[in-house]
């Protein structure tokens, strides 16, 4: 190979690599791209109001377990949205203490969906709220530490 020929192939590697960087560089910035990639982030949950044994109770039956009067988790800075059904025999009424927020009056067969906007952390009550309040549960708010915010040995992993 002359002295010449090394020099064409090597200068060609280059400005592939360069181009390839480029456009590597372009794409990764969104320029190409139609949609928008980030979505608004949320959790959503779903309730059921029912009357056993002339008590009112809450079920989780939609990212909640389902257990009686179940914790419900949700995390700040995400939109925390609940829909809230009635299977009860008689009007229900969901309020969440600490954001003020309620449902509809709920008659038997009907649902409603709330959505909350949680920027602090906290457990909060959470009440069928019909002639007076009857706390049922809690709703739990938690911070989620971004990677970068690691500590000790955790950071080495990342």
């Amino acid at each position: 190979m002359k002295s010449n020929d090394k020099i064409l192939v090597i200068s060609a590697m280059i400005a592939g690599m360069i181009g390839l960087a480029a456009m590597v560089g372009f794409v990764g910035q969104g320029n190409v791209r139609h949609v928008e990639i980030f979505w608004a982030e949320t959790v959503e949950q779903t309730i059921v109001f029912e009357d056993i044994d002339g008590e009112t109770q809450v079920r989780g039956i939609k990212g909640v377990k389902g257990d009686t009067n179940p914790t419900l988790l949700s995390r700040t800075s995400f939109a925390y949205i609940l829909t809230v059904i009635n299977n009860g025999t008689t009007f229900h009424r969901l309020y969440i203490d600490g954001f003020n927020v309620q449902t509809e009056l709920l008659e038997p067969g009907q649902q409603d969906t709330i959505t909350i906007y949680p920027d602090k952390e906290g457990e909060f009550t959470y009440y069928d709220k019909k002639q007076n309040l009857i706390p049922l549960g809690k709703i739990k708010i938690v911070s989620v530490v971004p990677s970068d915010g690691f500590q000790g040995i955790w950071k080495d992993l990342i």
